[in-house]
């Protein structure tokens, strides 16, 4: 183990989600020294030490202050409540003074979720690439700018300073401070444990929910119906807009100031999101999901699947697949557009 990552705090604010404070608590603060001796001591910490409420009533000990991060190897920053982050509620000045009094005595500063938010008050993300969840990363890029917010990855290490992606990514990037910490067997063993991957491919971007338009204004709604209806045939920008009875310099137009992106980047989304919804409900042939989104070949969509979800098709059929009762019909409809 690295001198010092022995002692791993805590920071825990009220209401604070009970879901990755438990990610922290079970891999480094339970006893597993028959894996590997000595284990981690976890230190739970608050500003205001003795008894602190969480959410959903929960109430935790912790009998630590927050001076005690400055004496840790390690200090974890689980998420901040979602009401919090949305509406840009300042952080307790006492924690970010304590944050940055850890990192600068060499303490490895870890955040999972939104717990990054933190991290970016206290300063320690500036010029520096960091994720969190999918669904906030844009607000965490507006409201720190010189932070390079990356939201399609499960975890960002960058060294003396780590973050996460949403919800059960903090297991992943757990899991790899204890592979760095203590070796790739002991960190196999623990997710064996926990009856987790020891390590998933891809990023949360195999997570994120396709882009839809925002609005049908301008007449836009009939061809976005009717290239989705025939999304199976090669269609180019001309064609589209002589469905709207327009010029295609004037849907493009259009098209950017209802959906924010140009017609050939909305098929390809949702082209993407056919794939991904096939995958997901059906046991077609990747090959035959291939042509039904107007991808041709599976080699084509396996290049482009990979690209923009991180994973290829036969791995996101193996982590989303279910036998959904709407299987079926989702072919059927497929098979009507033409």
């Amino acid at each position: 183990m690295r001198a010092g990552t022995g002692v791993v705090a805590l920071a825990v604010t009220a209401d604070m989600p009970m879901f990755e404070l438990s990610i922290a608590c079970e891999i480094f603060g339970t006893d597993r020294r028959d894996l590997a001796d000595p284990w981690y001591e976890l230190r739970l910490c608050a500003a205001e030490p003795g008894r602190t409420r969480t959410q959903n009533g929960f109430v935790l000990h912790t009998p630590y202050d927050l001076e005690a991060l400055a004496a840790a190897g390690t200090v974890v920053v689980p998420a901040l409540p979602a009401d919090a982050v949305l509406s840009g509620a300042p952080v307790d000045p006492r924690l970010l003074r304590a944050l940055r009094e850890a990192h600068a005595n060499g303490a490895r500063i870890v955040s999972l979720c939104t717990g990054a938010f933190v991290l970016a008050a206290a300063g320690l993300l500036d010029g520096r690439r960091a994720t969190t969840h999918w669904m906030y990363a844009d607000v965490l890029g507006a409201r720190h700018p010189r932070v390079r917010v990356d939201p399609a990855v499960l975890y960002v290490d960058e060294g003396d300073v780590l973050t996460s992606a949403g919800r059960s990514a903090g297991i992943d990037l757990c899991l790899h401070l204890v592979r760095t910490d203590l070796g790739a067997e002991v960190a196999n063993q623990v997710a064996r444990r926990m009856v987790v991957p020891a390590h998933r491919p891809g990023g949360q971007a195999q997570y994120i929910e396709a882009p839809v338009p925002r609005s049908g204004d301008d007449g836009l709604a009939p061809v976005l119906q009717r290239a989705i209806e025939h999304m199976d045939q090669q269609l180019t920008v001309a064609q589209m807009a002589c469905w709207a009875g327009v010029s295609a310099r004037t849907l493009v137009r259009r098209f950017h100031d209802a959906t924010g992106t140009t017609p050939l980047r909305w098929l390809h989304a949702q082209r993407l999101a056919r794939a991904r919804h096939l995958l997901e409900a059906t046991d077609l042939p990747v090959e035959r999901i291939s042509r039904l989104c107007g991808m041709g070949t599976a080699g084509n969509l396996r290049h482009h699947f990979t690209r923009a979800v991180g994973v290829t098709p036969m791995e996101y059929r193996r982590a989303f697949h279910g036998r959904s009762p709407l299987a079926g019909s989702s072919v059927s409809s497929a098979r009507s557009c033409r």
